[in-house]
């Protein structure tokens, strides 16, 4: 099995070519693969190029084996990877994944740089989802943990959770983050963001991210948090996106969909040992 490895601001992923591998991968596999000790190290895989019709579909993996709807850096990964490897030649091309098609438009001839049509975005609750009454969540009071947090939640394909913080970090979206996935809240649990607006055109953001825990950079949360603070007044309809992988230019519609621009990197080819799998049962 070969898979090819790249990174995007940090949040790296390994690329499984449906075409020209021929196993079928299972959770288990994908999370041993993953593993940061006993495999390649990961923040997921990307499998594909699936080819239906006309369409360009990817599927897309978190390292605990779970399929996630969209990720905004995978989508540019793979891309990248597209690009890289003969499938597109063109200029743009729209890419399907579980949680809505995305339009993909490489700005330079490497395709290491693109401004991506992510979908539109939406804080309706039965569209995260989220438990309770159909309602947009804005501002609300939730609690995790047994403290109270204002959080705004935000899908755009794949279930966000923002809570606006003064001063954010790593160690507070690491303490936090467990409880703010896995809360009753949100049945299929969620991705979170900690948030601190620094002027009306820049934001930082920490990020604990659903099946692969904290994240150095991601585009859907990126556009997620981006929604949020727009939705409460808080930053114009630009916005650069700071993490402590890089950064993100955000760009806001009236209509609600959100455009994402960023880099990718390509790492490299790695080849798995025919007795790769022998250490399956260790994790």
């Amino acid at each position: 099995m070969q898979l090819e490895k790249y990174h995007a601001l940090g949040n790296d992923y390994l690329v499984f070519d449906a075409q020209n591998n021929q196993e079928i991968l299972n959770e288990e596999q994908i999370r041993l693969i993953c593993h940061r000790n006993f495999g390649f190290g990961s923040d997921g895989i990307l499998y594909g190029p699936i080819f239906d019709e006309n369409r360009i579909k990817v599927k897309i993996y978190n390292p605990d084996g779970s399929e996630a709807e969209k990720s905004g850096n995978g989508v540019r990964i793979f891309s990248k990877f597209l690009k890289d490897f003969g499938y597109i030649k063109d200029e743009q091309f729209t890419l399907s994944t579980l949680g809505g098609d995305v339009k993909v438009q490489y700005l330079n001839d490497e395709g290491s740089s693109m401004r991506v049509l992510m979908g539109k975005t939406t804080c309706v609750s039965t569209q995260i989802p989220a438990t309770g009454e159909e309602r947009e969540i804005i501002n609300e009071v939730m609690e995790f943990n047994g403290q109270e947090y204002r959080a705004t939640c935000v899908s755009i394909g794949n279930p966000h959770c923002i809570i606006p913080m003064e001063d954010i970090s790593k160690e507070k979206a690491v303490a936090l983050g467990s409880y703010v996935e896995n809360s009753p809240y949100f049945p299929n649990r969620i991705n979170m963001q900690l948030l601190e607006v620094i002027d009306r055109n820049h934001i930082k953001i920490e990020i604990y991210e659903r099946g692969a825990g904290y994240t150095l950079a991601s585009g859907s949360s990126s556009c997620a948090a981006s929604t949020a603070a727009y939705r409460l007044g808080l930053i114009d309809s630009s916005v650069t996106v700071h993490m402590p992988g890089g950064d993100i230019l955000i760009e806001i519609m009236p209509d609600s969909s959100v455009y994402m621009t960023g880099e990718v990197k390509r790492i490299g080819t790695f080849i798995l040992s025919d007795d790769f799998y022998s250490e399956i049962n260790v994790i």
